[in-house]
């Protein structure tokens, strides 16, 4: 639960979660240093999360089917959950923005 706790590390798993994927790709889809997403990638290989396969000098990463199992149901109630936020922030920015411009 510790390698879950973290919410860039879900949204690694979100990524991974179908998917293999490069390392390049998945920094890529987040605004903070390569070091910073290699640790979280780190954490979640060694928690046995995520599987690690090399190809020359690139590395690529997949969600570990089995060792998710038993954590499907709660991270798809926290994708749910941070979904269900980003709805409201979404929601709150555009009335806010009704309000300063109307």
């Amino acid at each position: 639960m510790d390698a879950i706790a973290n919410p860039r590390r879900r949204q690694i798993l979100r990524l991974v979660w179908t998917a293999e994927r490069s390392a390049g790709e998945i920094a890529a889809a987040f605004d903070v240093s390569w070091p910073a997403v290699s640790q979280n990638l780190r954490l979640l290989k060694e928690s046995g999360l995520i599987r690690e396969r090399r190809s020359g000098t690139h590395r690529y990463y997949r969600a570990d089917p089995r060792a998710l199992g038993p954590l499907e149901a709660v991270l798809r109630q926290m994708w749910t959950r941070d979904l269900g936020r980003l709805r409201d922030l979404a929601e709150e920015e555009a009335a806010s923005g009704k309000r300063r411009h109307g």
